[in-house]
């Protein structure tokens, strides 16, 4: 989604007061640069827990309540970075993709991700073929993935 030169100083106006205030700058985790995402992340690194909030205990608590959580993502995204982040894996200094077994968050549970997934609440769909801004409006991706969990 980024040219690469972009991406690698995104981190200086993200994480900043005034880069938190844009849509992707509180959604924004750079592997490389982890402690100015723990330090100035006003969203998810507190809901992830990768930071102290005071509000962690009602995170998970809340977290917990859900019957179930479906995850969808896929490789052509295109803007997601790295798509398997939809699933809450993510990048390791090198930028390999670990995945979300493997995450600190997960193996101590701290927001409820391993228990919710100890308990089979977390379905997870794969769908090739879909780029970003088709989400919402893919019928297969809604026939399959969106559907048989609302009737």
């Amino acid at each position: 989604f980024f040219p690469n030169f972009l991406k690698s100083e995104l981190y200086r106006v993200l994480y900043t007061k005034t880069g938190q205030d844009i849509s992707i700058g509180n959604y924004w985790k750079d592997p490389h640069h982890l402690e100015n995402y723990q330090k100035y992340s006003n969203f998810l690194a507190p809901l992830n827990n990768d930071t102290y909030t005071p509000q962690i205990n009602d995170y998970k608590k809340n977290f917990l309540r859900l019957s179930r959580i479906v995850l969808i993502g896929g490789p052509d995204d295109g803007v997601i970075t790295p798509w398997e982040s939809s699933h809450f894996a993510f990048y390791d200094t090198n930028e390999k993709v670990v995945e979300f077994e493997q995450q600190r968050y997960f193996l101590e549970d701290s927001f409820g991700l391993k228990t919710l997934f100890s308990e089979g609440k977390i379905k997870i769909y794969v769908i090739p073929g879909v780029q970003h801004v088709h989400w919402h409006s893919n019928r297969t991706v809604f026939n399959s993935a969106i559907l048989p969990w609302l009737i």
